[in-house]
């Protein structure tokens, strides 16, 4: 196992390079996946509350970047004290512009963590609260979020009686990425 400053920060065999950019390579793909299927529907059912966690969808999917670039600026050395206003998104297509532009900043720094994913990062809650993870948990942490939204977005579509997604499950994504490979 790895040790950092005389103790152990993950339990088992810590991350791998080579893990951590498949896990984003995941994200990534599950997210175009996702836009895709929003991407049908109308201003106003992007916009309409279906009352759930984040009313709308376009509030869903902007809570769901704005997780992806909260936790982004804690690894740089800043923490944001509110998320993205979903007002300030009025289209899908000023979402994914952004998204895209996180993307091409998230990629690279993951890649510069080399070995040192198991690093321990400080960083301030949105309520100012000092806190400390590590940051493979940190960048479990993004994927999975995202997932869980992705998920209630799926139901959403189907409320509006649009057609669901791709499917966006890892083992699709394995597959997918196996049969590319040969």
């Amino acid at each position: 196992g790895c040790h950092r400053g005389g103790r152990r920060t993950q339990g088992g065999s810590p991350m791998t390079l080579a893990d951590a950019l498949t896990l984003v390579d995941y994200h990534y793909w599950a997210r175009d996946r996702m836009l895709e299927a929003v991407e049908v529907l109308t201003p106003e059912q992007y916009t309409k509350d279906l009352g759930s966690s984040f009313k709308s969808v376009r509030d869903t999917v902007v809570h769901t970047y704005g997780g992806e670039w909260n936790w982004y600026l804690r690894w740089i050395g800043k923490s944001p004290t509110a998320m993205p206003d979903p007002e300030a998104f009025p289209t899908l297509a000023s979402v994914r512009d952004a998204w895209k532009a996180q993307e091409a900043k998230v990629r690279p720094l993951v890649r510069s963590m080399g070995d040192e994913l198991d690093r321990v990062i400080k960083y301030e809650t949105l309520a100012g609260d000092p806190m400390e993870s590590v940051f493979s948990h940190m960048l479990q942490h993004v994927v999975n979020h995202a997932t869980y939204h992705r998920g209630q977005v799926t139901t959403m579509l189907r409320q509006l009686g649009a057609p669901s997604p791709k499917s966006q499950d890892l083992i699709r994504f394995y597959r997918e990425r196996a049969t590319r490979v040969h």
